[in-house]
Parts: C-alpha cells; structure tokens; sequence
C-alpha cells in the first residue's frame, strides 16, 4: 500500500521502518516546503506492508506534474495497489470548520482544463491506456468503509465528503477565483493530490484521499480574514492524533478489501 502524507507524524506511527532520504534516490525530486520532510519510508502500520511519501512535490516549486507524479510510478513499480493521499485544503463549502476531514468523491481538475496534465506526452502502455477514464477515480468501497470507520471512533461529526480541487500555486486564491469555484461544486482546494491521483488511476492503482481543512476560504471583500501556511501547520499538529488513529484503521480496512479481490 502506497500513501502520500502531508503531515510527517503518519508515516511516523510506521512499525520496522526503513527510510531514505528523496536526495539519495536517483533522479528524485525533493521536497522544498515547511513541513515535508522529504523521505521515502518502508515498513508496516497495523501489519500490512507500506510505502509512505513523508512529504511531497509540488508544481508551484519548480516541478513538471509529471515529475511530481513519479512517486506514484515508483510505487507501482514497487508493487503497490492502492494509494492513500492526503492533503491540506481550504474548506470552501460554508458547512466545513477548520479541522474538519473531508473524504474525497471527486475532483475538478482545473490545471488539466488549462492544457497541463500528468499524462501530457508519449504515453507508456506499460503503465495505462492513452485515454483512462476518471468518472470512479476514488474508490467507492473505500470511500463507504472511511465512513464506518469514523462513526467507531466517533469523529463523524468532523468528517465530510465533498469534492476537490488543485491550483497551481504557491499564492492562495483571490475572493473572485474563490467564489467562481464554490459555483461550481468545489468543497475544498488546495495545491495537490488531483495529478497524483490521474497518475494513479492511469497504472490501475485503486485510490483514497483525505483533505484536512486547516482554514476557511474568504470569500467576502469585507472579511478580515487571510490563509496563510502557519495556519495549515498549526492545524496539521492539532489534528495529527486523530489522523494517525484514522488513517491507520482505514489502512487495516483498505487491505483486507483487497486480500479479498480475486
């Protein structure tokens, strides 16, 4: 199982681990943002084997998506079969609170909608089809198991679903580009996930994503109100107890799913 961890201290809870810094691996990107610690770690969490990004790469800091994505062909390669990402997102839909956990349906790929996707280029058969579909992009059993899970450990009240979307960064969004979203049926945006995910769904790798909503989005002129990255952090720290706890479980959950697929 492969999985792309905003917040260090999840791939922290991994038992026998192994880890190797992102430098040390050939032709690796690294991780230049606060809080990504910028390592590949092996080892096992409730006892299933797991590949864990302890920090990833972003377009904004200098990268091709299709680089950013590489992690993703690694862990294919590795063979892995589902991939868990999580993220730091804006909660857009007025409902959401900070430190909310928004599972993730679907997603609106806007840098795609302007020409720029993982997949642009020769496409490698050894990997996908020319043209992979995205309308079950995360997986629905997936999605229902996170659900009951969050009613066991009694933090439904806290975990949404809804629908995400990645920009290109670094700048945080205007209250114009912020309002012309929520038209459209985003929940929650950030600077990540949707182009590891297409990456993902292109080699067969079955996929869930969680979005931590560490601030509000502002989308009134008159708020005082700004995002800014400490926030995401301070937030990330609140909520890492319960995110370890919960993604662990989910984990467990996920694999016996798929010790059980023919």
């Amino acid at each position: 199982m492969g999985a792309y961890w905003k917040d260090g201290s999840l791939a922290e809870s991994i038992m026998d681990a192994e880890s190797i810094p992102y430098e040390e691996i050939p032709n690796f990107p690294v991780s230049t943002v606060e809080g990504h610690h910028g390592r590949l770690v092996f080892g096992r969490l409730d006892g299933v084997s797991v590949v864990a990004m302890q920090g990833r790469f972003h377009y904004y800091e200098g990268y091709p998506l299709w680089k950013c994505c590489l992690p993703v062909r690694v862990m294919k390669l590795l063979g892995v079969k589902t991939l868990i990402a999580t993220n730091a997102a804006g909660g857009l839909n007025p409902s959401y609170k900070i430190g909310d956990l928004m599972i993730v349906k679907d997603h609106i790929n806007m840098m795609g909608f302007a020409g720029n996707n993982p997949l642009h280029g020769p496409n490698d058969e050894r990997f996908g089809p020319r043209f992979p579909p995205m309308s079950k992009a995360y997986n629905y059993e997936y999605r229902k198991l996170a659900k009951e899970v969050a009613k066991e450990y009694n933090i439904e009240n806290i975990v949404r679903e809804g629908v995400y979307t990645c920009l290109g960064g670094p700048n945080f969004e205007t209250v114009a580009e912020l309002n012309m979203l929520k038209m459209v049926g985003v929940d929650a945006v950030g600077m990540s996930t949707v182009h590891e995910v297409i990456t993902a769904r292109h080699c067969d790798l079955n996929v869930f994503a969680l979005s931590l909503i560490t601030n509000e989005c502002v989308t009134s002129y008159e708020a005082d109100e700004q995002a800014n990255h400490e926030e995401v952090l301070d937030v990330g720290r609140m909520r890492q107890d319960v995110l370890r706890k919960f993604v662990s479980r989910l984990v467990t959950k996920f694999h016996q799913i798929d010790s059980a697929s023919p």
